[in-house]
């Protein structure tokens, strides 16, 4: 074990390891249910996406990804299927555009493709390697206040206000313009209180420094629903439908090479400017909003040190060493996206959830190892990891967001020419509930500042040619 993931040298311990890997397990959880009830809507009454299928092919693919990620790079981070990628292959690809979702897998396929090129070329360590140090700590703040947004969001503390004509149906949501407003939820609901009560409970537990503290007040609070009556226990029955969704797996596995899935993709060169588009933006979406994850949370926490990124940029020159386990884990996020398509579902990339377990004290694969085998479990447990309610786990990702914000001591507010780009890499990001827009704005403002100065020359290349692609990637939007 020792000898596998360096505990002492990462000064970890196999308990706090176990500990924090339940703690990134029930924090994502929710993706288990969540994803496969988005994908089967993708689904059309002639051609249905059969749902047991999906719901084993997202289990297989997080618990795959995970545990690559846990023995290959050895840090603490798990993945499962994004659920903004999701929506966006299913109101999007297959909604908008009218792709089926076999061509859909098949698009997801060539995402992972791409990035798995891009990673192994050193193109996406270029890409991280050029991002300005302010940046680099203005995307960990900007990821802490993106997650204590979500907590927030997810425990019911917020309520939104949108007049009439201000608002549409899109797909069954209500989508409205900038004169929503947000406003504090009444404290009488139960699910609010409930959430309320977890935070209190967390807070009281990591001041007084129990051990597991996290996960601790995640049971507390799940037990609390259950008394409640705001979570009703299932009726436990392992293997019921099991067996059905294994048949349904069929359906789903390796579509995406079949002729409804790469072999219809291509089949019209008409709509051969709209695939290229849609996989330009699964991909782009898909490596910033890892890259981001890893820089935002890995440099706080320590997981990827000043030493790792020294070693990283010395590579290019002495080829030395092997691979650094920031590159491990970009090669192993990569090869999440493609077991996903290959068992049939969206890109299956690194969770802002995994701050839960870090925030635990996970800093090791372990870590990874842990709720990569939780979620196998799941193929005949899920009733009981049903039982943990969002309001369990929102408080978690509401003070780990805190604890990540301390980065923005580190930027210079007074300085515009930082301050700017800082802005929507850091609060921007929250705001637009994307990882990716807050740091292609950054980017496109960072380049922008630096010409105003005289400065152009100060910007490398690579971030000229990720901003233009931002840049590209907004008016094909438009458009």
């Amino acid at each position: 074990m020792e000898k596998r993931f360096q505990l002492k040298e990462n000064g970890t311990t196999v308990s706090r390891e176990v500990v924090a890997g339940l703690t990134t397990f029930f924090a994502m959880a929710y993706a288990i249910f969540v994803i496969p009830s988005t994908l089967v809507q993708a689904g059309t009454p002639d051609n249905p996406l059969p749902y047991g299928g999906v719901f084993l092919a997202v289990i297989l693919s997080s618990a795959a990804a995970t545990l690559i990620m846990g023995l290959y790079a050895n840090v603490p981070y798990a993945l499962a299927p994004g659920i903004g990628l999701s929506s966006f292959l299913v109101f999007t690809v297959c909604g908008t555009l009218g792709f089926s979702w076999q061509e859909a897998f098949a698009m997801v396929f060539l995402c992972g493709l791409i990035n798995l090129f891009i990673t192994i070329t050193n193109i996406r360590k270029a890409i991280l390697l050029a991002i300005p140090q302010e940046l680099q700590i203005a995307i960990g703040g900007g990821i802490g206040v993106f997650i204590a947004y979500v907590g927030i969001k997810n425990a019911g503390f917020l309520t939104f206000t949108m007049s009439p004509g201000t608002y549409e149906l899109l797909d069954g949501n209500a989508v409205g313009n900038g004169s929503a407003v947000p406003a504090l939820a009444t404290l009488g609901n139960p699910e609010t209180l409930l959430a309320l009560t977890g935070f209190v409970l967390l807070t009281v537990f990591l001041l007084r420094k129990f051990r597991a503290a996290i996960l601790l007040a995640i049971l507390v609070t799940t037990a609390l629903s259950i008394l409640a009556g705001i979570t009703n226990v299932p009726e436990l029955s392992f293997t019921r439908g099991i067996l059905q969704s294994l048949g349904e797996l069929k359906q789903t596995f390796l579509v995406a090479f079949g002729p409804k899935g790469l072999g219809a993709l291509f089949s019209d060169a008409g709509r051969l400017p709209t695939v290229i588009m849609t996989v330009f933006a699964f991909s782009l979406s898909d490596i910033f909003d890892t890259i981001g994850m890893f820089l935002g949370t890995g440099r706080q926490s320590g997981i990827f040190s000043d030493e790792e990124m020294e070693r990283l940029q010395t590579q290019d020159k002495n080829h030395g060493g092997g691979r650094t386990k920031l590159e491990k884990a970009l090669f192993a996020d990569a090869c999440g996206t493609l077991a996903g398509s290959v068992l049939g579902c969206s890109n299956v990339t690194t969770y802002l959830e995994s701050t839960a377990g870090i925030g635990a004290g996970g800093r090791t694969g372990l870590t990874s190892v842990v709720t990569g085998g939780l979620f196998l479990s799941c193929i005949v447990l899920s009733p009981l990891v049903g039982l943990v309610p969002a309001q369990a786990t929102a408080p978690v990702l509401i003070m780990v967001g805190i604890m990540m914000l301390s980065s923005f001591n580190k930027i210079d507010w007074a300085d515009l020419s930082t301050a700017i780009p800082a802005f929507f890499a850091a609060i921007f990001m929250a705001l637009c509930y994307n990882i990716s827009y807050g740091i292609a704005t950054a980017f496109i403002f960072y380049c922008m500042t630096k010409v105003v100065l005289g400065q152009a020359r100060d910007v490398s290349g690579v971030l000229w040619i990720c901003s233009g692609l931002f840049v590209l990637n907004f008016v094909l939007m438009a458009l």
